[in-house]
Parts: structure tokens; sequence; C-alpha cells
């Protein structure tokens, strides 16, 4: 880098009394300064320079390379020849040996090399300004950059790059290598009882543990929370794996002491191996916690290798979820009916709400990819309130089209039940439709009701008293508690199609089919069959009095306009009467 300043013009040759004048003004020019002949030796030198360099030795005669770290003085001795060359000034940053003599160390400083003014006319200066403090600064803002501030070890920033490389280096060797997130069983109660200090502490102790099980080759990172990962060059296959990841598990069983206290934790581990489940940083990452997140569910304290086959893809798809968002603006979503018919006639008395998803470039949705995203997320409670008007409004045109009473069935999501606003949305749907209550069935799934008992027989108690019907759906799949049955104001138990599909060959599904509607019977209420597809199955539901069915065997989901040509299609004769309210009827569906 040169200077845009002129050389220093040439004044007449001065005295040496004037040339001892000018080097004692170089004592305050900067931190080291030399004036040097232009074959490079040293003329003079600052007496802090030779404090500095020289050990308190004169520098005088010395070549100014010499005192320059061998890696330096080339571009040393270059910028010497470049000042003279180009008659203007030139920096330069050198590592400069300081101390005594054979305990030397390198020291950064940054050189202005330029044309003076002497007796002979032709000498340079050389003013050079430390630059070990600026350098220090730069590092440690470096390390906090790329290192995580309570234990010291490389963050998600540092990994990542560590990962890219193992990557690199493993598609040129052919070998394969696993990623393992490290996740502490139980760690929040030692936060929430003990407080945060002791949670740092048993963090610190955790990542030196960590640390001293692995090699010097491998990788271990803090991701933050109680999450740590070990990147772990050419282990791949199933022994080393076990091998690693049981150290790993071991070196956390033992007690953490933090001021007084004794706490046992212990750990979880999920793997991803390269190549066979991912290839790149964020794959790998993903799919080893979703390893972890199964070791948790399972029991806690093992290691789980990641499996596609029993894992399937990451639950959370970002992608899909900003698409889900789009499509909400676009419209993409819809709403299909599937039939809820008479098993004894098979005529359609109601429809269950089903939503579905169209997407522009990946088709047909299916249901179980965007509902847990949209019930994480919150977008569901705006989905479920569109559902539940839309479905209230068009009851009235399957009536029309039918020349009959029919009711709609909407299911209503665990996050959409609990809101505060559910109970305001249901109203809003019925006066907008002006539909009556009890023409509308709201299936509630068991594990959604027993989340918070007392809420739900609150939130229940006041949907019946809007007439409305309440629906088990998926019943014998959740809780199964008996007590709810007594104690909810249900009307409709859903017998989950787990049941069904294996009807009439499976003895203990037929049993507990069996079971469900005795009890129902004896309850008074009503049970609709899901999952129906043979005749089969449709004759023994039959023969023990199950009145509803629904399944692809009296029809598929379709959309609105098909449900009504379907309905169209069926005689206009001999329906039973309008389902009655449930305080008259408590088991019509």
């Amino acid at each position: 880098m040169r200077s845009s300043s002129s050389a220093l013009p040439s004044d007449p040759p001065r005295s040496a009394q004037a040339r001892s004048g000018f080097d004692s003004l170089m004592e305050a020019a900067g931190d080291v300064v030399f004036r040097v002949a232009p074959s490079g030796q040293i003329r003079h030198a600052s007496r802090r320079a030779e404090r500095l360099l020289g050990a308190g030795l004169p520098l005088e005669g010395c070549p100014l390379a010499a005192i320059a770290s061998e890696f330096d003085q080339a571009a040393l001795r270059t910028a010497l020849v470049d000042v003279q060359a180009a008659a203007e000034p030139v920096l330069v940053r050198a590592r400069l040996k300081c101390g005594e003599r054979g305990a030397e160390r390198d020291t950064w400083f940054e050189l202005r090399i330029a044309a003076c003014d002497d007796a002979d006319g032709d000498d340079l200066l050389v003013v050079g300004r430390d630059m070990s403090a600026q350098y220090a600064t730069e590092e440690r803002l470096r390390h906090m950059a790329t290192h995580d501030a309570l234990t010291e070890l490389p963050n998600r920033l540092l990994l990542a790059d560590r990962i890219r490389m193992v990557v690199a280096g493993a598609r040129r060797s052919g070998q394969g290598f696993a990623v393992a997130v490290v996740g502490l069983d139980g760690f929040k109660k030692v936060n929430d009882g003990l407080g945060h200090p002791v949670g740092d502490a048993v963090l610190r102790q955790a990542g030196s543990r960590l640390r001293k099980a692995l090699r010097d080759s491998d990788t271990l990172a803090r991701v933050g929370g109680d999450e740590f990962v070990a990147v772990l060059p050419g282990t791949a296959s199933a022994a080393q794996i076990k091998l690693v990841s049981g150290r790993l598990l071991a070196t956390l069983q033992s007690p953490f002491e933090v001021d007084g206290h004794t706490i046992y934790l212990g750990a979880s581990v999920g793997v991803a191996v390269y190549p066979q489940h991912a290839e790149d940083d964020n794959g790998l990452l993903a799919l080893a916690d979703a390893a972890l997140s199964r070791a948790k569910e399972s029991g806690k304290g093992r290691a789980i290798v990641y499996s596609a086959r029993e894992q399937g893809p990451p639950q959370h798809d970002i992608s899909l979820e900003a698409a889900m968002f789009n499509a909400v603006r676009e419209g993409e979503f819809l709403l299909y009916y599937q039939p809820i018919v008479d098993a004894r006639t098979r005529c359609i008395e109601g429809f269950e709400t089903l939503m579905r998803w169209q997407h522009p470039t990946l088709g047909m949705v299916p249901p179980a990819r965007f509902i847990p995203i949209a019930e994480t997320n919150g977008l569901i409670t705006l989905l479920g309130a569109w559902a539940l008007k839309a479905a209230c409004a068009q009851i009235r045109h399957f009536e029309e089209a039918a020349g009959r009473d029919l009711y709609i069935s909407v299911n209503i999501s665990p996050r959409q039940f609990r809101n505060d606003k559910f109970l305001d949305v249901l109203d809003e749907a019925l006066a907008f439709s002006g539909t009556p209550g009890d023409k509308l069935v709201l299936e509630i799934t068991e594990g959604t009701l027993m989340v918070d008992p007392a809420h739900a027989e609150t939130i229940l108690t006041r949907m019946a008293e809007r007439r409305a019907r309440i629906a088990i759906d998926d019943f014998g799949t959740g809780y199964s508690s008996l007590a709810y049955l007594k104690r909810f104001p249900i009307s409709v138990l859903k017998v989950d199609r787990a049941f069904v599909k294996d009807l009439p060959g499976a003895q203990k599904e037929a049993a507990i089919c069996s079971a469900v509607l005795d009890m129902a019977r004896h309850l008074d209420l009503s049970v609709v069959a899901e999952g129906v597809e043979t005749e089969e199955q449709l004759a023994w539901l039959q023969a023990r009095d199950c009145r509803y069915i629904q399944g692809y065997l009296t029809g598929k989901p379709m959309p609105a306009g098909a449900a009504i040509a379907a309905l169209r299609d069926q005689p206009q004769t001999n329906y039973p009467a309008a389902p009655a309210p449930p305080e008259q009827r408590r088991g019509q569906p």
C-alpha cells in the first residue's frame, strides 16, 4: 500500500549538528523509528526501538530486514526498493523481533517508509506503529464471533464451517463421517430449581467432559440451550457410532457438583451420517436433531441414529410453512366433504368437512403434512375459523339439493379449541350462516379434552348451550377414559379406522368395536364407524346395530359440487325424520 504524498524535497546538505537534531526528533515520531541507508542498513535507531528490538544494544549498521521475521524479510526488502523507485512513501506490515536475544517474540508493526533529507540526501525514514494491541482486539472479536461465550466452544457459525470442511475432505477420501447432537436430559429443572448461574456452571462442566471424551480431530460445539454437537470425521459404521455415542452418554452420567449441589442429569444423542442421510451441514444437523427428538420421546438416556423409514422427513418444513401463508393469500385451501350415511339405507345423513390444499406446483398436499405445521405456527386458528364459517354456510346448499334436513361435521383442532375467541368464532359462524346449532357437530379428539378437563368441560357446556353437538373423533386411540363420557356433554363417538380396517376377520378389533357399540347403546350415544371400505365391514357393523358409517365404500371426500350432485342422485322419499336436538335425543348424530 502506498500513500499519495510526494517524496520529501531535497534541501541543501545539512551539518552534523542539524542531522543530530533531526535524529532527536525521531524519538517522538513513532513506536520505533529508523534512519536507514538505501542499502537497508540502519544508520540511526530511536532509543525506544533499541529497547524493544535490541534489548538495549545499538542497532546501527544492522540490516533492517535482519530484525524482521524471516517470513516478512522479503516484503520489507521489496518495500525499500519500491520507495526509492517510486519516490513516494510505502506502507508495509511486518513482524519485528522484540525482546532479548535468543528469546525474541514476533510483534506486528505497520512501517511507513519514505525518503528523508539528510547530509547525503538519500537516506530513508522508517516510522513504525505497534499493531499488537489492534491485532489482539481483532483476534478477540473473531473469537467472540465464532465461539460460545459460556463454554468457549465453537458456536453454530464455526460449526457449519467445520462441517463443510469435513464434507470436502470426505468427498476427496470417500470416507463417511457422523454428526451427533447431544442434549442434556432434565436440564430445565436445574435452571428452574437452582437458578441460571448453577445451570451455566453445569453447561461448562458438560462441555469440558464431552471435549475430553472426543479426539483432537473431532469438533465439539455448543449450539444453544442444553445442546452440543460433535462432528466425528471417519466415524461412519454402526460399531464406531455405538462406541463414540456410548462414551458421550457415559461421560454425562456422573453427577455434577456445583456450589454444594449434587446434580444428576444424563443425556440423549441423535446421530446423522454423511453421505447416507444428508450431504450438507444443514441437512446433517436437522436430521441429527430429529434423531435426538426421537431419543428423548422414546425414554431418554439413549442414542438413536436417524432412520428415514422410522422418522420420515423433519416435521417442520420451513419452505412449506412459507408456502402455507402464501396459500392463505391466494385462496389455495379448499374444503372437501365426505358423506356420513345411514348403515341400513345408505342415505346421506350429513358430511364431515375436510380441509385440502391445492398447491400450484406440489399438487394436492396431504393434510398430514400441513396440519401439524399450521397447529404449531398458529395458522390453524385462522384456517379453522374459515372452515367453520364456510361449512355452516354450505349445509344450507346441501339441504336445498337434498330437500331434507342434514347436518355438517367440522373438526376442531387442539389450538383452536383452547383459543379464548373460539366461542365467539362459533357464534359468528352460526349467525352469519343462519344455521341452527343442532345441525352442527364439532369433532374433538380425546387428547384435546384431557389436556385441561376443567376448561374443556366449561367450553363443551357452552357449545351444548348453543345446541351444537360434540363428537369424540378417533375414539379409542387417545386417552379412552370412560370418566369423560359421563362428565362431558358428548353426543357422538367416532370409531377410528384403525379398529375397522381389519374387520370382520380380526378378533381383537371386532371385540373392541363390539364393546364400543354396546357401551354407546347403553349411554344413548350415537356411533359413526370411520374407514369403512368393504361390503363385509358394512355388513358386520350393521349386524351389530352401528347406525352410521363413513368411508370410501359409501363416498370419498369430494368438492361441494360433487356432494350436491350425490345428494340429487339419491331418492327423495322414505328418509328418517330430521335429527332432534341433543336434549331431546342425545344419540342422534
